[in-house]
C-alpha cells in the first residue's frame, strides 16, 4: 500500500473527507508535497505555528535538549532546567498574580486542569461557559463547550453546566456565589472569531469578584502573540485568576499549560496529595521548545508586526463576495454567504496553493491565522491566489 492507502487504513480518521495533503517537510510559512507541491500555511496547523514550521531556535532547542535527557519521571517530582526555565518565562510575560504554572500537553488536558483547580479552590460545583465556546475535547472541556451539535453524542457529561452569551451584560447576572468559574475564550475561535469590547470584559471581572468566582480565560488560540499582544486579556485590561495555553505555545511540539497564583495552585497539594498528576506534562523537550519559541516572538519582535500584517491582509481582501472580515490581530474570518460557496474557494486555494479553513461553529467563514513571521509579500502572494480562488470557485 502506498502511504496515502496506510493512512485511510491504519490511522483513525474523523470524518469522511479529510484534506488528504501529504506532507514531506514543512518551513516557515510552507508545507512541501513528496511531488514537488508547495503550500502556503495561512492556518498555522491550526494556530499552532505561530514562529512559522521548524524556527532555527526552536530546531536548535530541541536537538539540543535531545542529547541531554528525554522524559525522566512524572510531572512535578524532579528539577528538570527546561520546565524551571520555561515556567520563568512564561511569568515574567504576566501580571504578579499569574506566577504558577502547571504544565501539560495540550489544551484540552490545560482545561481539564483549570476546571478541578477552581471546584478544588472554591469548593463550589457550579461552572459557566459560553455558547459556541470550544475548549477541547476530551469530557470536562467538551462539557464546557458551548454547542449541543457536537455533545449530544457524548451525553451524559459534567453536571452543573451553565452557558451565557459572550458580550452580552445581561447574562453575568447568572453568575452567583454558587459559581466556582466562568471559563471563557478571550477571544471567541470556532465561533468565528467574535471578539466582546473592553467595558464587557471589565464588567464580567467585576462581577466575579462579587461572587467571589475564579476567572478562567482560554488562550489557546488567542495567545503567545496570536492577537497583537504576548496574551489577548491584555487588550482589555483585566487579569484572570487562572490563565490557559497551549497551541502556539510550543513551535511545533505538544505543550500547555494552566496557570494561577501559588496560594490557588497550591490546593492540589493536599485533600488528597497529588491532586493533579500527568505523566508526560512538561516533557523536556516540548519545554524547551517552547521557552525556545517565547524567545523568538521576543526577540525577533514578531508581535510587534502583526497589527500591520493584519491590516495589510484586510486591505487586499476586498471582493463582491466577501462580506466582512473580523479579526484581532493575525487571529481571522473572512464572512461569504454560505459554507457552500466558502468550501468552494477553499478547495480551489489548495489546489492553487494556499491553505485556509472554516470554523466549527462559524462554517461561513474562512479562517486566516498564518504563522507570525510571514512577510509582506507573502501575504500579497496569498491574498492573490485566495482572489484568484474566489473568482475561480464560480
Amino acid at each position: 500500500m502506498n502511504n496515502r492507502q496506510v493512512f485511510l487504513s491504519h490511522l483513525a480518521q474523523t470524518t469522511d473527507f479529510p484534506l488528504m495533503i501529504e506532507v514531506e517537510k514543512a518551513e516557515g510559512i510552507y508545507l512541501f508535497g513528496p511531488n514537488g507541491e508547495k503550500y502556503i500555511d495561512l492556518i498555522s496547523g491550526i494556530g499552532v505555528s505561530n514562529v512559522g514550521h521548524r524556527h532555527p531556535k526552536v530546531i536548535q532547542a530541541i536537538q539540543s535538549q535531545v542529547e541531554k535527557y528525554l522524559h525522566l519521571m512524572v510531572y512535578g517530582e524532579y528539577v528538570q532546567t527546561p520546565q524551571t526555565r520555561l515556567a520563568k518565562a512564561l511569568a515574567e510575560t504576566l501580571p504578579p498574580n499569574l506566577d504558577n504554572v502547571y504544565l501539560v500537553n495540550s489544551g484540552s488536558e490545560a482545561v481539564e486542569g483549570a476546571l478541578k483547580l477552581a471546584k478544588r479552590h472554591t469548593q463550589r460545583r457550579e461552572i459557566i461557559s459560553c455558547v459556541n465556546a470550544y475548549h477541547g475535547s476530551s469530557h470536562g472541556s467538551l462539557s464546557v463547550g458551548g454547542n449541543e451539535v457536537f455533545k449530544r453524542a457524548y451525553r451524559p457529561l459534567l453536571p452543573g453546566i451553565k452557558n451565557i452569551t459572550y458580550g452580552s451584560y445581561s447574562d453575568l447576572a447568572q453568575i452567583s456565589q454558587e459559581t466556582a468559574a466562568v471559563i471563557i475564550e478571550t477571544i471567541q475561535g470556532e465561533a468565528g472569531i467574535r471578539v466582546a469590547c473592553r467595558e464587557y470584559f471589565q464588567a464580567l471581572r467585576k462581577r466575579c469578584d462579587q461572587t467571589g468566582t475564579l476567572l478562567i480565560l482560554d488562550e489557546i488560540q488567542a495567545g503567545f502573540g496570536r492577537t497583537g499582544k504576548f496574551w489577548a486579556f491584555e487588550h482589555f485590561e483585566i487579569v484572570p485568576d487562572i490563565l490557559v495555553c497551549a497551541k502556539g505555545m510550543g513551535g511545533g511540539m505538544p505543550i500547555g499549560a494552566f496557570i494561577a497564583n501559588k496560594e490557588v495552585m497550591g490546593v492540589f497539594k493536599n485533600n488528597p496529595i497529588l491532586g493533579h498528576i500527568t505523566t508526560f506534562g512538561g516533557h523536556p523537550v516540548s519545554a524547551a521548545a517552547s521557552l525556545a519559541t517565547i524567545q523568538a516572538l521576543q526577540e525577533e519582535k514578531l508581535i510587534d508586526q502583526v497589527e500591520q500584517k493584519a491590516n495589510l491582509i484586510k486591505s487586499l481582501l476586498v471582493h463582491p463576495k466577501i462580506k466582512g472580515i473580523r479579526n484581532k490581530g493575525l487571529m481571522m474570518a473572512v464572512e461569504f454567504e454560505s459554507f457552500e460557496v466558502l468550501k468552494k474557494i477553499i478547495d480551489r486555494a489548495i489546489e492553487l496553493g494556499v491553505i485556509t479553513d472554516w470554523f466549527l461553529f462559524c462554517d461561513d467563514s474562512m479562517r486566516i491565522a498564518p504563522p507570525l513571521v510571514i512577510t509582506e509579500e507573502e501575504i500579497r502572494q496569498a491574498c492573490q491566489i485566495i482572489l484568484q480562488a474566489i473568482r475561480e470557485a464560480g
